[in-house]
């Protein structure tokens, strides 16, 4: 009899960009109606869960990362019973559906910050952080994340700074301010009566910053070709002690409600400062976003093998790890790493212990998007050339047609359509035994067929080669071995002293089935395995 287990520990999260998934209004942009029209897909995908970007009412600025009104739904994206009958058609297909809560800051044309800015007297100015310049520890030295420069900017009207750690047209609210907690608890109390499963938190960390405003220090490990951005150790305006309050206020809002709905959390911090999220009785976020393997720059079995197994000793009691492959903020595993070793990544995501989350596109193979400067739209991209998001953010690649299926033929999509849409596309792989869609399918059938890859243990296995890295999953006596070849040659394994033996369920190489023998496991280049083992090996 298997435990009962909430879905956010064992199901398959997918992450959806809407201005880049489908287009169902045929002006270019992806919606919410979009969505709807490809549910049967995502069911058939196997996935548990989606994630959606914001679809919020906003100037975009930041493409809805400034969010003007949190309890609408942009025009763009459509209407609010868009929204609902998205929702409705995800839980009738078994999907929970995951929204984002952008905290940290609003968009400059919120009506909160119209009020704050009004005048230096309004009942809402300390809704964000305002600044004299010539107040004592007022203005410091903190940078903007968009391009660098002073995360500070003056307001003629009432001759004061206020701050804004990314866009200028995205203040910061004050988080120290009880009214402004109450407001934002109001928000996610409306899209969880609403019935959305859980929110992705954005930008978590940076919700509270340093009282005394003291200013950061400059981080010794930067340079010249890295982001203007990081120059900063960011000590005094990240990751302050007071966020987790916060996040355990967040935390009971969501159990005050029936079911199981979770915190995600979008935290890019040493592993040591991550763990604390999970919150000292795990009444933090349930997921705080794992990096690692975003963040990875070689992929070796002796870089991967200690990545793991930090993070699983860092876990506190209890706390459910999650793995992430890449995000609209990150370049695309495909591009990172190449076709091959990226589906070698997909089965590591999909057969590690913890929630996996995969980025829209990634289970097609899909790569960054070279965006001609005159098309640029991403912000970052702009005030910092090279330094962009706009090439992980292109349209969705469904079909061989027009646009590649995301928006009808004659109409020019937001960002441009990739050049290799005609062979990379859901369409053509669906069919395809040997593609990577149907890859991503075996594995996320066999996570929910097998509960030793959905819940089971994690125990890494002494190959006896620096290029294969393998380790078992196991649950009730029930074990699966997961085998990865980095190199580009053949490699034979020999993981016991006797013949026992295991069947094949997949490869990211097929066609292979039937038995091994694991004193004699044969690996061909680049490849990987999933094996169940039988009884008693």
């Amino acid at each position: 009899m298997i435990r009962k287990i909430p879905w956010w520990q064992k199901g398959v999260i997918y992450q959806i960009y809407p201005r880049s998934f489908a287009d169902a209004s045929g002006d270019g942009t992806g919606d919410l109606r979009g969505v709807s029209s490809r549910l049967d897909y995502l069911e058939w995908l196997g996935v548990d869960a989606i994630w959606l970007s914001p679809f919020y009412r906003s100037p975009m600025a930041d493409f809805g990362y400034d969010v003007s009104d949190h309890c609408d739904v942009d025009p763009v994206f459509g209407t609010l019973p868009d929204f609902d009958e998205m929702l409705e058609g995800a839980n009738r297909r078994g999907i929970k559906v995951i929204i984002d809560f952008v905290p940290n800051h609003t968009s400059d044309e919120h009506p909160w910050f119209v009020e704050s800015r009004s005048s230096q007297t309004n009942p809402r100015r300390d809704w964000y952080i305002w600044r004299e310049p010539e107040e004592a520890g007022g203005l410091n030295n903190w940078e903007s994340i968009f391009g660098g420069g002073s995360a500070w900017e003056w307001d003629e009207k009432t001759k004061q700074y206020y701050l804004h750690t990314f866009d200028v047209k995205q203040p910061d609210l004050n988080w120290r301010n009880p009214e402004v907690r109450e407001a934002m608890y109001d928000v996610m109390r409306f899209w969880l009566d609403r019935g959305v499963d859980g929110f992705r938190l954005d930008a978590l960390s940076f919700l509270i910053k340093d009282e005394r405003f003291r200013d950061n220090p400059l981080d010794p490990k930067w340079r010249p070709v890295d982001p203007p951005w990081a120059r900063q150790r960011r000590d005094y305006s990240d990751d302050r002690p007071e966020v987790l309050d916060i996040v355990r206020e967040m935390r009971a809002v969501t159990d005050s409600y029936e079911g199981e709905r979770a915190l995600i959390g979008e935290l890019y911090l040493p592993l040591k400062r991550l763990m604390t999220y999970y919150g000292t009785e795990l009444e933090g976020i349930h997921l705080p976003l794992n990096f690692g393997l975003v963040l990875l720059q070689e992929w070796r079995p002796d870089t991967l093998e200690p990545l793991v197994e930090r993070y699983e000793a860092a876990l506190p009691q209890g706390g459910w790890p999650n793995w992430v492959l890449g995000n609209h903020d990150n370049p695309r595993i495909a591009s990172r790493i190449g076709p091959a070793r990226s589906r070698m990544a997909q089965m590591l995501l999909l057969t590690l212990r913890g929630a996996p989350t995969c980025y829209y596109g990634d289970e097609i193979g899909m790569t960054d998007v070279k965006v001609p400067p005159e098309l640029v739209r991403d912000p970052q991209g702009i005030r910092s050339p090279g330094y962009g998001r706009d090439p992980e953010r292109s349209p969705m690649q469904w079909s061989a047609d027009s646009n590649a299926g995301f928006c009808p033929k004659g109409v020019e999509p937001w960002l441009p359509v990739a050049d290799d849409h005609e062979e990379v596309n859901v369409e053509a792989q669906k069919g395809d035994p040997s593609s990577m869609l149907t890859l991503f399918r075996c594995l996320a059938y066999l996570r929910r067929k097998l509960p030793a890859l959905s819940i089971g243990s994690y125990r890494p296995l002494d190959t006896g080669s620096s290029s294969v890295l393998a380790y078992l999953r196991e649950y009730e006596g029930n074990q699966v071995l997961v085998a990865l070849n980095f190199s580009a040659a053949q490699r034979v394994l020999n993981l016991t002293d006797t013949g026992k033996r295991g069947e094949v369920l997949c490869s990211t190489l097929p066609p292979r089935t039937g038995d091994v023998t694991l004193n004699k496991i044969e690996l061909r280049s680049e490849e990987g395995i999933v094996v169940s083992l039988a009884s008693g090996t």
